[in-house]
C-alpha cells in the first residue's frame, strides 16, 4: 500500500497554468505507475495522464494533449501534472492514483487513490 496526498489545486482563470503535486509515502514509491484522475459530479472518474514506474512512458487523454504534462521524481516520491493553457472545462477535482501493474487509463486497475485536490477555471 502507498499513501497519496495531493496538492497544489486552486482557482485560475482561463488561460493560466497550475502545477499539481502528489506525494507518496513508503520506499516502494518508484514500483508504482502513477496517474492522474478527475471526477465531474455524478460521473465515473475520468483519465487524465499516467506514467510508468520509470518515467520513461507517458498517456495523455486526448482533451488534454499539447496542454498537461505528466512526470515523476523517484527520489522525491512525488507524480506531477503540469496544467497550462487551461479550460473552464478543466474545473474538477483531480485524483492522484498508484497501481503496481502496468500504466493504465482504466481506474479500476489502480488500488490506491489520494483525496483528490479542487482545480477552479473561471472564464
Amino acid at each position: 500500500q502507498v499513501q497519496l496526498v495531493e496538492s497544489g489545486g486552486g482557482l485560475v482563470q482561463a488561460g493560466g497554468s497550475l502545477r499539481l503535486s502528489c506525494a507518496a509515502s513508503g520506499r516502494t514509491f518508484s514500483s508504482y505507475a502513477m496517474a492522474w484522475f478527475r471526477q465531474p459530479p455524478g460521473e465515473e472518474r475520468e483519465f487524465v495522464a499516467a506514467i510508468s514506474q520509470s518515467g520513461s512512458s507517458t498517456s495523455l487523454a486526448n482533451s488534454v494533449k499539447g496542454r498537461f504534462t505528466i512526470s515523476r521524481d523517484n527520489d522525491k516520491n512525488t507524480v506531477y501534472l503540469q496544467m497550462n493553457s487551461l479550460k473552464t472545462e478543466d474545473t474538477n477535482v483531480y485524483y492522484c492514483a498508484a497501481t503496481n501493474l502496468h500504466l493504465s487509463a482504466l481506474h479500476y486497475e489502480y488500488g490506491n487513490w489520494g483525496q483528490g485536490t479542487q482545480v477552479t477555471v473561471s472564464s
